[in-house]
């Protein structure tokens, strides 16, 4: 696969204190409860690598390697991560907005990112029992990675949890337990678990490493759009992993002097029904109060609370972005436009990102000929479709002009 290879893995920093932690040790959350994030000698790996040898290595997420944290090329859990594309959306979003399809990705989610680099790290670290809270699609890519290299995997997930989703988790090796709750109630009985030292917690942003694998979006964003970025990019968020790592990458590249200091607009795109973030922004805090009732169709993003609350907020702010909130029927109305005037299938988060994107073109805050990166954030082969179906008796006559 890739030779053996310098590690540039210096430490880890709590991200709020800035406290520093060894590397290369099993570590939750920083001793304040915030999430820790790994740091890298990039003045060392920028003698070690230049962009244009960069370029000339095969489009996978491990092109990215020593911006990445797996030091040994044998604990590498690997089930082939391509770079995803950007599929144009000229119709249902015009002609300057594209989308990163990350349902091209292994168990057909983003969160095939994350989870590679969690369970690569577990394996090099000797953890042998991992447990985490889903929505679905992150709890697949666990016990797909997991199961791959033998570490055994507890996972749980509210009672409504889509059905293709709990059982694709099990068939991969998981044992799976529907709970009568929303994700962080599941989260709480992994939390227990894992101070009774029953098994290792991979919540979101509650161990290092899933925000590295995120952050190859932007990594690969950069890479795409000729190490200049967009304008700007709507991320569905809910635990809002991918967005604080796509932030973390930027500042990498820019100190590798791979791009410079422009950013885009960053857009965190929440459900109406569960906004936890979007108040927050609102509000002008910086950390968000827990979303009670939180209910909307889009699963991934029906997160109450989120540890990292302030480093979302952090980002959106920084940017000149805004965090947004969209309803249920708008989101529906943007999954079928997509499907039938572009023809790209979207999962309800990724149509979140288009009905956010179109309030922000009708309120001002993106122009028509800014570059705009929406994210699909998984297949929308994974969700329920309106059938549109009609039938034929093929005994009876036809009349192949009401056809």
């Amino acid at each position: 696969m890739l030779a053996e290879r310098q590690s540039f893995v210096t430490h880890l920093e709590c991200s709020m204190t800035g406290d520093r932690c060894e590397a290369d040790q099993v570590h939750g959350l920083s001793r304040v409860g915030r999430p820790l994030l790994v740091r890298y000698d990039l003045a060392a790996l920028a003698a070690h690598l230049d962009r244009d040898a960069l370029e000339r290595r095969d489009t996978d997420l491990w092109r990215w390697r020593e911006l990445l944290p797996v030091r040994q090329t044998r604990d590498i859990v690997s089930l082939g991560e391509i770079e995803t594309p950007l599929v144009p959306l000229p119709r249902a979003g015009g002609s300057n907005v594209l989308v990163k399809d990350e349902g091209r990705l292994p168990t057909g989610s983003f969160k095939a990112r994350g989870l590679v680099m969690a369970v690569s790290m577990a394996k090099a670290l000797g953890v042998t029992r991992i447990a985490m809270p889903t929505n679905g699609n992150a709890g697949a890519a666990l016990a797909a990675y997991a199961t791959r290299c033998g570490i055994k995997t507890v996972v749980f997930c509210p009672d409504d949890t889509p059905e293709i989703n709990v059982r694709e988790i099990a068939l991969q090796g998981a044992r799976v337990w529907r709970v009568n709750g929303l994700i962080d109630d599941c989260g709480a009985i992994v939390a227990e678990g894992a101070k009774q030292g029953r098994w290792y917690d991979v919540s979101t942003l509650k161990e290092p490493y899933r925000i590295e694998g995120k952050k190859t979006m932007g990594l690969e964003l950069a890479a795409q759009f000729g190490w200049r970025l967009p304008d700007a990019i709507f991320y569905p968020t809910g635990g809002g992993t991918g967005l604080i790592g796509m932030w973390k990458a930027f500042d990498e590249l820019e100190a590798l002097g791979w791009i410079g200091p422009e950013r885009p607009k960053m857009f965190a795109v929440q459900a109406a029904g569960c906004a936890p973030i979007v108040k927050a922004f609102d509000d002008g805090v910086e950390h968000a109060e827990r979303w009670e009732n939180a209910e909307t169709i889009a699963a991934g993003i029906r997160v109450p609370r989120a540890v990292g609350d302030f480093l979302i907020l952090r980002a959106v702010r920084e940017s000149g972005g805004k965090a947004l909130a969209v309803g249920d029927d708008a989101i529906e109305r943007a999954v079928v436009q997509a499907a039938k005037q572009d023809g790209l299938l979207l999962c309800p988060e990724g149509g979140a990102t288009l009905a956010a994107y179109h309030d922000a073109l009708a309120a001002g805050l993106v122009g028509k000929s800014d570059r705009v990166v929406l994210f699909n954030c998984a297949t929308g082969l994974k969700y329920p479709m309106p059938d549109d179906s009609r039938t034929l008796d093929r005994h009876a006559p036809i009349d192949f002009d009401a056809l």
